[in-house]
């Protein structure tokens, strides 16, 4: 695996984030004119139908990456608030986002403790905080 850093972390699933968003984006479009194409016929019903399952499965397909995303970062709070209380011997301070929180997980032990401060004192938004690591320290698992 290639070294991780601001410009790469992001990950994308191909199969998800770019063939299925496109699938259903194009079947959400070609339903919504199917049934304007179909109003006050006899097959307005079937339209009608065919248009929720495909809202379904937007609804669907957007709620599974929250829900995802919350649960990580529960455990990427939960992760790192551990780490900054074994190195600083306090809590994270309760100023801090969780966004901020998020990005403070690239920073290697040695770059906490101060970004940390220094994310709190300047209000960094988690891009800055990210631009400000010099160590960067790769998460392979996020999903």
């Amino acid at each position: 695996m290639k070294p991780q850093n601001y410009n790469n972390h992001a990950r994308y699933v191909t199969g998800y984030h770019f063939v299925l968003s496109l699938l259903l984006t194009v079947g959400l479009i070609v339903s919504l004119l199917n049934l304007h194409w179909h109003i006050n016929d006899s097959l307005m019903g079937v339209s009608v139908l065919i248009c929720v399952l495909f809202i379904c499965g937007v609804f669907t397909f957007w709620f599974m990456r929250q829900f995802a995303i919350k649960a990580q970062d529960r455990a990427i709070r939960a992760e790192e608030g551990l780490r900054y209380l074994i190195l600083s011997g306090k809590a994270f301070d309760s100023l801090l986002t969780m966004s901020q929180i998020v990005a403070l997980r690239f920073a290697p032990d040695d770059e906490l403790l101060e970004l940390t401060a220094r994310a709190v004192k300047e209000n960094l938004s988690s891009a800055e905080i990210k631009k400000a690591i010099q160590n960067w320290k790769a998460d392979h698992h996020r999903a």
